[in-house]
């Protein structure tokens, strides 16, 4: 058993958008030999970017999986989209992964995507390897990457290359560990020979790095490297494999994806230097219905436990459910037990994702990344596992969303497909959020940024052939009063026969902010009859819905019922309920009423420098800042903002702090509108309702 596992590697490819990493996971596959063409991301023949909408943006959307086997390992590989829009798809990637590869370009440097999916990566402990990409190009400087790794990331880098030459130059490493040259170019197999003497400096200075990081994670090396000053190549290994695996340092390896450098040691780096799903801490689930812990051990024999940590919508093939096995072996043409929902699931053919593609298995175990489709119950999050032995695993964070677009279908009635098919969507996305306004009566979709909504969007038509608009939501105002009155409301109508009798004596008043609605029944001797008091307070339920001012909903006020009188053959609920509205509408006309707006608690976080500018942007939006807290490196800013001031929020921060910035928002009370806004308020709602 142990053989087997321990020649598995399951590593993510993370990294801000544009570094690269597609590109350098094509180029992996291809020279594996698990591809038989080199797929380019900038002419649309990616096997990872294969949606429409990535190939036409020429970035990483959806993390795509495929898988290669090189010197006997078998290493299972997720692309995970850079874009800020797209990152919780790549962070809920990491929570069924044992590494990473970090991809930095050796031009743009450490970048926001990549502190961001860093921070991700500490979070679920991960080993790693940097990769410092496109060497070849101009303005390359691999200093300037390895102090971001030191500066920004807070990393150990462990250069385990020296560079030969930079930019259009650049044509080749020394490895520092077996002390060899290895030369090539565009479209050269890299060849090894001796150290060109322009870099014998710098590999000696490096070479003595890498032997104290090796030596310094095992007391048997330490000795062994005092005593005899060298260690030879497999105690260096072992000794860089202990210390990546336990996070003390990170290797950084150089290349050029398009001048055919440096895969080969990559290749060999992964199998080095990351660990197999031995390596891991074992994962820890729970035995439902008791809730004792099982820690879950990588073992093809043991009890079945695997997450479903993706799930792929497709019109035609139904729901694939991608899936990490963490111990057992799952097989085609089974049966398996959905611990989560308790439900047992049949299915067809298992198969390994291959971008697109998929191939078809016959059993899949711990640590690999595999497929079926069509499971009725299972969703994103899900346990698969034996129904004799049921084991929960913890499901990944479901990320906050931070922007919201009303949904509007383009074709008349379709409202109900836009909802079924978003509803698909979400499904396939974690981070997206849907829900129906029934104030508003809009469609409302969250997401993680203008972008991310917009692609699903495109998504949207290209697979269930539904075509949206999307805009800001609607803000839902209220109304309320500030002032008190006493009002008849009487509904007296006479039309031959049965008329309609009913009067209401109302005493209206202002309730505390958050108060709703409090009616009090306050007749004596009967001047009105107990059967039509529910109908009084009835119409003016009703007549609240929508307010005199703007059609808002009208909140926080106390009605008091205190007179009136009734006819003994006129009289009905329905005389009363019409009574009571018309009393409702004409005293709210005397209270002064006015328009409330939400407020939201907003709390930005950012970098220290951009404090004074979010502070003052805050203000701007007519804010109120309420504190500010250090937590690290990071500002948390808590302030209380309008609603209607914060509906595109998200792209804004971004632009003002470079994309490092984040926040979380919910809702938190309503407060009164200023005047001259009110005004424009009323008078945008009049004119809407008199296009209706």
């Amino acid at each position: 058993m142990s053989g087997k596992v321990a020649h598995i590697r399951n590593l993510a490819f993370i990294g801000h958008s544009g570094c690269g990493k597609t590109s350098l996971a094509e180029a992996l596959l291809f020279t594996a030999g698990a591809t038989s063409r080199f797929g380019k991301v900038d002419d649309g023949t990616s096997v990872l970017d294969y949606e429409p909408e990535e190939v036409r943006r020429k970035i990483t959307i959806s993390s795509a999986f495929h898988h290669y086997t090189w010197k006997k390992h078998t290493v299972y590989i997720a692309d995970t989209p850079g874009d800020d829009n797209f990152l919780a798809d790549g962070r809920a990637v990491l929570h069924v992964m044992d590494a990473c590869v970090v991809v930095v370009d050796a031009v743009d440097g450490v970048k926001v995507g990549t502190e961001k999916m860093w921070a991700a990566a500490n979070h679920y402990g991960l080993p790693r390897l940097v990769y410092v990409n496109k060497m070849d190009r101009e303005r390359a400087d691999y200093h300037q990457v390895l102090e971001g790794l030191k500066n920004i990331l807070e990393a150990k880098p462990v250069p385990l290359q020296v560079p030969i030459g930079q930019e259009a130059g650049f044509r080749g490493v020394v490895d520092l560990v077996e002390m060899k040259a290895y030369l090539g170019g565009s479209g050269k197999q890299m060849e090894s020979g001796p150290i060109p003497d322009e870099v014998k400096d710098q590999v000696e200075e490096w070479r003595t790095e890498v032997l104290n990081f090796a030596a310094e994670s095992d007391d048997e090396l330490i000795e062994k490297y005092l005593e005899e000053g060298d260690l030879p190549a497999e105690d260096i290994h072992r000794g860089l494999r202990a210390g990546t695996l336990a996070g003390h340092f990170v290797p950084v390896l150089f290349g050029a994806t398009h001048s055919n450098l440096g895969y080969p040691l990559l290749l060999d780096a992964v199998n080095l230097y990351l660990p197999s799903p031995e390596d891991r801490t074992p994962v820890k689930g729970i035995k439902p219905g008791s809730g004792e812990e099982v820690v879950v051990n990588p073992d093809p024999d043991g009890p079945l436990a695997a997450q479903v940590f993706k799930t792929v919508a497709d019109p035609y093939a139904g729901r694939l459910s991608i899936f990490r096995v963490f111990s057992g072996t799952i097989k085609s043409d089974s049966t398996v037990f959905n611990v989560t929902k308790g439900v047992s699931e049949r299915y067809g053919q298992l198969f390994l994702p291959e971008g697109k593609g998929q191939k078809p298995v016959p059993e899949a175990g711990p640590g690999a990344i595999a497929a079926v489709a069509k499971l009725k119950e299972t969703v994103t999050g899900d346990t698969l596992g034996s129904e004799s032995n049921p084991i929960l695993l913890p499901p990944p964070e479901r990320p906050k969303t931070i922007m919201t677009f009303a949904v509007e279908p383009k074709s008349r009635g379709d409202e109900d497909k836009v909802f079924s098919s978003i509803l698909r969507l979400t499904e396939e996305d974690i981070s997206l959020g849907l829900n129906r306004n029934p104030e508003t009566k809009e469609i409302l979709l969250s997401g993680m940024g203008p972008v991310h909504i917009e692609t699903t969007a495109e998504r949207m038509k290209r697979k269930f052939g539904v075509e949206v608009n999307l805009k800001l939501p609607k803000v839902p105002y209220r109304e309320t009063i500030k002032g008190t009155t006493k009002v008849q409301g009487k509904y007296k109508r006479q039309s031959g026969g049965r008329g309609q009798y009913g009067d209401t004596w109302l005493e209206i008043e202002p309730l505390p902010r958050g108060g709703g609605f409090e009616f009090v029944d306050k007749i004596v001797g009967g001047v009105i009859p107990k059967q039509y008091i529910p109908a009084v307070e009835k119409g003016i339920v009703e007549a609240m819905q929508e307010g005199v001012l703007a059609g808002f909903p009208v909140v926080d006020v106390k009605v008091t019922l205190y007179d009136g009188s009734f006819h003994e053959v006129d009289s009905s609920d329905m005389a009363f309920k019409i009574a009571a509205s018309m009393g409702f509408k004409k005293g709210v006309l005397q209270c002064h009423p006015v328009i409330l707006e939400p407020i939201m608690k907003i709390t930005v976080y950012v970098p220290e420098e951009y404090m004074g500018d979010i502070i003052g942007d805050l203000n701007g939006r007519r804010g109120r800042v309420l504190g500010m807290e250090a937590r690290g490196k990071i500002q948390a800013i808590t302030a209380h903002v309008p609603m209607s001031e914060v509906l595109m929020y998200a792209p804004d921060l971004i632009s003002m702090t470079g994309g490092r910035g984040s926040f979380d928002m919910e809702f938190s009370h309503y407060e009164e509108v200023p005047p001259h806004l009110a005004e424009k308020i009323i008078a945008q709602a009049q004119a809407e309702r008199g296009k209706e």
